[in-house]
């Protein structure tokens, strides 16, 4: 859950909510049903949408080995069911955690870096068709998030 919301649960026994804590409370209680509605979507047109991208991936990308394109999309369709998790929790440190649990191995074994770059773009364009950009405004924080420990954790000088 989100670390704000968590912290106002903690708080139950010894006080009432602040008016700006209630507001927070508000907010992500208001926008629940749309996280859910977005979080079902995904779930069920996951496979709709990952197999366009990997088409359009090997389009783009006809030199790559397939092995390799497929470990890429094996790794953004776990990205996407945590980023999927971390929108409905509205808790981007839950995507971090999980990312940073098996990013370091996966990159380390694989250079997947321009394959990433051309897959990440695709499946946002395709999840924005999916989605629609109001649904799309909950998921790409997690998104972009991930993204950036993918890039950052590339573009790190490996330690041998």
């Amino acid at each position: 859950m989100h670390p704000q919301i968590e912290a106002l649960f903690d708080e139950a026994e010894s006080r009432y909510l602040k008016p700006e804590e209630l507001a927070v409370l508000s907010q992500y209680v208001e926008s629940l049903p749309a996280r859910l509605m977005t979080y079902r979507t995904l779930r069920d047109r996951e496979l709709d949408v990952m197999q366009q991208v990997a088409d359009h991936l090997q389009t783009e990308l006809p030199h790559e080995k397939i092995d390799h394109l497929e470990r890429a999309i094996k790794d953004a369709l776990l990205t996407l069911r945590y980023c999927a998790m971390g929108m409905l929790l509205n808790d981007e440190k839950f995507v971090k955690d999980r990312l940073m649990s098996w990013l370091n191995g996966t990159l380390s074994l694989y250079n997947s870096q321009t394959i990433n770059t051309v897959l990440y773009r695709l499946m946002h364009q395709r999840l924005t068709e999916v989605l629609g950009t109001q649904a799309m405004s909950f998921l790409t924080p997690q998104l972009l998030m991930a993204q950036t420990l993918l890039h950052e954790k590339a573009t790190q000088p490996s330690v041998k």
